[in-house]
């Protein structure tokens, strides 16, 4: 005898209703089955190597010491945000990424919003400008130590005159410098194509209702770009907040801790000081942080879909 549930409009069978709901099913696992694989892949490749730094960072692990190693528990995490150094590391990361990406994000908005005007050979431009974020990071650093930095033979100087030490006497804004020029492109194609999908309609109105350019752009074009500003602070934080490359080559994290920051500081952790633990505690908390950062830029990220649905 057939099963049947009750429903506003009498009886209806279950068979059909359990059999469709099964089709449902495998139809979502027929679709997800061939991203099994990759997904597998990046457990393997991220998640077992994060784990196995979770465990090292609860270890008194010295290279010099290998017979000493032991379980100390949370004391590396302890030792990690109470160190003066590590703090300082902690400091120049701040200032280091929040420098980089906001200055990157206003010269990029303000690029996007030249080249969002027609004018002959804009795709060249445009071709020219992404060039930047399109050198490898080390590669770009290399660059502005010797060919616009050095005191003798570099750029700034010709173009100045004198011979300013640059890297010595502004290490940080030597680094801030060197991160805006290579991460400008990236903030400037986000913001353009922000700028791209505005509503013509909505521009035209506001200048037949009499509105001026600054106004369309405060009242109008500013708000618009607010989710894309937002995503490409933080992707732009997310991945400065890792920046070695321009660090190690510039400044060498000098003069002292000048710009030495904790991707820099677990670098000498590891290599200089052989701390195992205490650099794996301080991997861990860099990890952390990048996570609630983007925590945050998925939100937004999500909101954008959202609003492109919407239109």
């Amino acid at each position: 005898m057939t099963q049947t549930v009750a429903t506003g409009a009498g009886l209806t069978p279950r068979a059909p209703v359990v059999a469709s709901v099964g089709r449902r099913a495998a139809a979502r696992w027929t679709r997800r089955a061939p991203l099994l694989p990759a997904l597998l892949f990046a457990i393997v490749v991220t998640q077992i190597p994060f784990l196995v730094t979770i465990y090292l960072s609860t270890l008194d692990w010295n290279a010099l010491r290998p017979g000493e190693r032991g379980f100390v528990g949370l004391a590396n995490y302890t030792e990690v945000l109470t160190d003066a150094r590590l703090r300082a590391a902690l400091t120049n990361t701040v200032v280091l990424t929040a420098g980089a990406v906001v200055a990157s994000v206003l010269l990029g908005l303000g690029i996007a919003i030249l080249l969002d005007r027609r004018f002959p050979g804009r795709g060249i431009v445009r071709t020219l400008l992404i060039t930047p974020f399109l050198v490898m990071p080390m590669a770009a650093a290399l660059l502005w130590k010797h060919a616009i930095y050095n005191p003798a033979y570099g750029l700034i100087n010709g173009v100045l005159g004198g011979s300013t030490d640059w890297v010595s006497q502004y290490p940080m804004l030597s680094v801030v410098a060197t991160l805006v020029w290579q991460w400008t492109p990236f903030m400037m194609l986000i913001i353009l194509a922000g700028l791209q999908s505005q509503s013509t309609e909505i521009l035209e109105a506001a200048r037949v209702d009499g509105a001026g350019g600054w106004q369309i752009f405060a009242r109008i074009t500013l708000p618009h770009l607010r989710p894309y500003l937002e995503l490409g602070a933080l992707l732009g934080s997310i991945y400065l907040v890792q920046t070695f490359d321009a660090v190690f080559t510039i400044t060498q994290g000098g003069p002292g801790t000048a710009t030495t920051n904790l991707p820099y500081e677990i670098y000498l952790t590891t290599f200089r000081k052989f701390e195992y633990g205490e650099a794996a505690a301080a991997g861990v908390v860099v990890v952390i942080g990048t996570i609630v950062v983007a925590t945050f830029a998925l939100r937004v990220i999500s909101s954008l879909f959202r609003m492109e649905d919407v239109r």
